[in-house]
Formats: C-alpha cells, sequence, structure tokens
C-alpha cells in the first residue's frame, strides 16, 4: 500500500508552514489563513530549497576573492538617485511598496520614460492596467519614448519570453501580486505564486545584469504583502509615505545592499506626475505669528537637514484618564517625556489632555526633537508663544539631561539658511557663525525660557 503523502499548510499573510491546519499563525496572527497546498506546490518549495545548495561549489578564502565593480547609471531624478545610493545597480532587484495612490506607478513610469530617453531599452509590465491606460499617464508624463516598451501581460512565462527576445537593461513588474506561473495552481498573489515569481525574476536579474523593479502591495499594518522572506529575496526595499491629500510624498530606504538605509527621497505631486522636490527648507514649517503651542525644531534624515514645526496642545481635563495622542511622533516617548515634566517641573499635566502633531506630515524617528516638543507642551500650558526665529534641538533623557545629538553642525547650517537666528542647544559646535547659541543642560532650565 503506497504510503499517504504528508499535508502542508501555508499561512497566505506571512508565510509560515505547518503540518496540520491552524486556526491563527502563530508568527503574524492572522485568522483563518492557513491553506493547505497541493502536491505541485509542494514540489515546488523543494525545488526552490533545492536552488540555493549546490554540492559543486567549493568555498574559497575571502582573501582571493576579487571584489564587484559597482558601475551604476543614473535615472535622471535627483531624489530616486540619492535613496538608491548613488543610482541604479545592473542585476539588482528592486522592492518598491506603499499605500494605493500614493504614486508608486506613476514614478516608476516617469523614471522608466527617462532611461528611455537616455538610450536604455525598458520594459514596463503592467497587470493592473492596459497598454491604453498606461498610454495615457505616459503622455502625462511625457513619457513616450521609442526605448519604452508595455507588455500588459500576468503569465510569468510569457515576460520571460519578451526578455529573451529584447535586450532590455530594465524591467518595472506592476504589481508582483498579479502574476503568476503555470508550474503552480494557485491562485495569484498567494504566497506561494510571489515566492516562485520573486525566485525567478532574481535569477533573471543576476544573469542577465538586467535591473528589475517589483511593485508591491501593503497590507492594514503598512508592511509588504506576501511572504516576509520576499523582503529578503531583494537588494534593496523601498516605501512610500505620504497621504494622497497632501503634495508631499517619501520614499524611504529599508534595506539597500549598495548604499545607505539612512536616505530619503522627497518628491511633489504635481499636473505632471511625482517630480523632485527643489525646495523643501519651507515645506514643513510657516513663518506665521507667533502662537502658544508651537515651535520649531531641526531633524536629520540622513545627509539632509529638516526644519519641522512642532505643535502641542494642553487642555483641562475633567476624565480620571487625560488623553495622550501624537502623530509624527511616538506616542510612548511622549508619555515619558510628560512624567519627566511632572516630576522635574511639577507641572500637574496628570490633569490634561495633551495632543502633539509634527507639521507636513512627517514622521520623526529619531530622539533630537525632545527638547522641541517639551518646549511646545510648556509653552500651551502656560499659554505663552516661542519666537519663530528660534529653533531647539536636543534629546532629553531619564534624568532630565539634555544631551547632544549627530550632526549639529548640519541641522545649524539648515536653519541659518532659513532665517533662524537662535537656537537652543546643549553644545555649541565649533566654527558656527551666523546664528546665536544658547546652551541649556538639563530641562528644569526650560522654564527659565518661559
Amino acid at each position: 500500500m503506497a504510503k499517504k503523502k504528508q499535508s502542508l499548510f501555508e499561512c497566505q499573510h506571512c508565510g509560515e508552514q505547518s503540518i496540520k491546519w491552524l486556526g491563527k499563525c502563530p508568527s503574524c496572527g492572522g485568522w483563518d489563513s492557513f491553506v493547505e497546498l497541493n502536491q505541485i506546490e509542494q514540489e515546488s518549495l523543494k525545488y526552490l530549497s533545492k536552488q540555493t545548495t549546490n554540492d559543486k561549489v567549493k568555498a574559497m578564502p575571502i582573501t582571493e576573492i576579487k571584489e564587484d565593480d559597482l558601475v551604476r547609471f543614473s535615472s535622471n531624478n535627483v531624489e530616486f538617485d540619492l535613496v538608491m545610493g548613488g543610482g541604479i545597480v545592473p542585476g539588482s532587484l528592486t522592492l518598491i511598496g506603499g499605500s494605493p495612490g500614493v504614486g508608486k506607478s506613476t514614478l516608476l513610469l516617469k523614471i522608466a520614460g527617462n532611461l528611455a530617453k537616455t538610450e536604455k531599452k525598458v520594459l514596463y509590465v503592467s497587470g493592473e492596467e492596459s497598454a491604453g491606460q498606461i498610454k495615457l499617464r505616459a503622455t502625462r508624463l511625457d513619457a513616450n519614448e521609442e526605448n519604452l516598451y508595455l507588455l500588459a501581460e500576468i503569465s510569468l512565462e510569457a515576460i520571460m519570453n519578451e526578455m529573451l527576445r529584447e535586450s532590455y537593461e530594465v524591467v518595472i513588474i506592476d504589481s508582483i501580486q498579479t502574476m503568476y506561473s503555470d508550474k503552480l495552481t494557485s491562485a495569484p498573489g498567494s504566497v506561494t505564486q510571489v515566492r516562485e515569481i520573486t525566485f525567478e525574476l532574481m535569477r533573471k536579474a543576476k544573469e542577465s545584469q538586467i535591473a528589475i523593479f517589483i511593485i508591491g502591495h501593503i497590507t492594514k499594518d503598512g508592511s509588504i504583502a506576501g511572504p516576509r522572506v520576499l523582503e529578503h529575496m531583494v537588494d534593496t526595499v523601498l516605501y512610500f509615505e505620504g497621504e494622497q491629500s497632501k503634495e508631499i510624498r517619501m520614499l524611504r530606504g529599508f534595506k539597500n545592499r549598495f548604499g545607505s538605509t539612512s536616505e530619503i527621497g522627497i518628491f511633489e505631486m504635481t499636473s505632471n506626475g511625482l517630480e523632485s522636490a527643489k525646495n523643501i527648507s519651507n515645506r514643513f514649517f510657516t513663518n506665521t505669528k507667533e502662537q502658544s503651542g508651537s515651535c520649531l525644531t531641526v531633524t536629520a534624515e540622513g545627509s539632509r537637514a529638516l526644519i519641522l514645526e512642532v505643535q502641542a496642545l494642553v487642555s483641562h481635563s475633567n476624565n480620571p484618564n487625560p488623553k495622550r495622542s501624537a502623530t509624527g511622533f511616538d506616542t510612548n516617548r511622549l508619555n515619558m517625556l510628560l512624567a519627566l515634566l511632572e516630576k522635574k517641573l511639577d507641572l500637574p499635566l496628570n490633569n490634561y489632555d495633551v495632543f502633539v502633531n509634527i507639521s507636513g506630515g512627517i514622521k520623526i524617528k529619531e530622539s533630537s526633537c525632545d527638547l522641541a516638543v517639551i518646549a511646545s507642551i510648556i509653552s500651551s500650558f502656560r499659554n505663552r508663544p516661542i519666537s519663530r526665529e528660534s529653533v531647539l534641538i536636543g534629546e532629553v533623557s531619564l534624568t532630565g539631561e539634555i544631551k547632544d545629538v549627530f550632526s549639529m553642525e548640519t541641522r545649524l547650517r539648515e536653519a541659518i539658511s532659513c532665517g533662524i537666528k537662535k537656537a537652543i542647544i546643549s553644545t555649541k559646535p565649533k566654527g558656527i557663525v551666523g546664528i546665536r547659541c544658547f546652551e541649556i543642560d538639563e530641562v528644569s532650565k526650560m522654564i527659565e525660557l518661559f
């Protein structure tokens, strides 16, 4: 009697596998997400695992291995090149994610048009739109070029045949969740399909030195839909950030094997698509009249310094559990700073609702804005405005000590270029002229400013 094949179940949210069906995924917490894989899909998984091992490969001393020469070419978009680490690397596989309508397809079609103008053959594959729809957008983006080829197809085998027919240098897949392979019987967008297609595209990129860009959908929590292994297989992972109601969009790198992940690209949505934001110095703050609960700070995003406006509202609450809310700032850190103010300055904030907002829709990823958040809270609590010609920069510790932050010289030079006259910091760097620096080392001394 033939032995029965063992069943295998896979989570369609994260790719977790189990030999039995589970109602809740232990990895991602998704409910009713496990689907049984048939025999063909199980064989495909074994095939993919075998591709990573080869008995004929022999290890070599690292001293005998030659370094790869990274030859980049420009996308003719300053902000995009900045996030990519200086340009596009041939043979790289890049994953771009973001919420619907944020501008992923618009940006890559514009980049495709730019590359086609430089005599590079580009293939734009779309499984979500017809070629006529893409043509309409290309006309608006001024991307109608002879070297830009469109293919409305969702079959991986058909796409591979087209890549063999022409010597393309750049290929754009929009999107990975719509593609399917004839080798598998599962539906497009399933974990098995996404994993198989991404592996084949990765192998094609490395063999043919084609730069491939993949657009990926995101889930409700903001992560790329599909298995987490998808982000590990690609060379670069980029995320679009920004609200559709605002013109500014940000492209942030979360993984880059060929460059830094600290840089961000800032774009502006115009009638001609996403354009590099030429002047962003005054996009996140306004030089209006002085108001209580508002102050300026300078945050660093990679090699770029941005001046932001921190807004706070402190209002009396009759609720035994007052509200604490933050937009663009970590709520847990806000609670820590409020506890510090109650301890060091004896402010009765346990009877007040506190709301903090970072204007411009940007999210602060560092702690250099702690001093500005504290100042805006005190300003709103005492109803005393802060000068619009001042910036506050500094990290606040649990002991109330104000610490230095990195790239202080770059931040101050950006403030000077925007007409800021005063800076409240912990230590003034050498060689800075054109701005008055007031040094404070403890939060308790903040009370002297109000």
